[in-house]
């Protein structure tokens, strides 16, 4: 088990926006690894890696279900509606209201390189949303309904 640091808010890495995988080798798997036990360890329900530093599209996910790997993803549908509060490992103590798709269909790639679409709604729908923002360097706390 290798716990990596979690960024805080105010860590220019945390709205840079991050490079595709283009080869999925020891490193992108020690990612992976390392994330998943990070998030664990921190009791979260997601981790994207520019959360620990790096900036590569990778993101874990586990909202009860069991760990979801997901590896330059892409959110390809949505719909519906909810407001929910959302917190963040990367923003601690803080939580607020934030709008996302009830239902999000993301397509990315798994540690075997294969290609998959997964479809979530409620809570995974709002992870998914979530993780992937991070890629792009938005924060949960840029979208709290005022």
């Amino acid at each position: 088990m290798a716990l990596r640091q979690i960024v805080q808010i105010g860590e220019p890495v945390l709205r840079k926006i991050s490079k595709r995988v283009e080869k999925i080798d020891d490193k992108i798997i020690q990612l992976l690894d390392d994330m998943a036990d990070t998030m664990y360890e921190a009791d979260g329900v997601g981790l994207a890696a520019p959360q620990v530093g790096i900036l590569k599209r990778v993101v874990v996910i586990d909202i009860g279900d069991g760990l979801l790997e997901l590896i330059n993803p892409e959110i390809i549908e949505t719909s519906g509606e909810q407001i929910d509060d959302e917190g963040c490992l990367s923003v601690a103590g803080e939580a607020g209201a934030v709008r996302r798709p009830y239902t999000v269909k993301v397509r990315a790639y798994n540690r075997e390189g294969q290609l998959f679409e997964i479809v979530g709604e409620e809570l995974l729908a709002r992870a998914f949303c979530h993780e992937i923002d991070h890629l792009d360097g938005i924060l949960f706390v840029d979208k709290i309904e005022k």
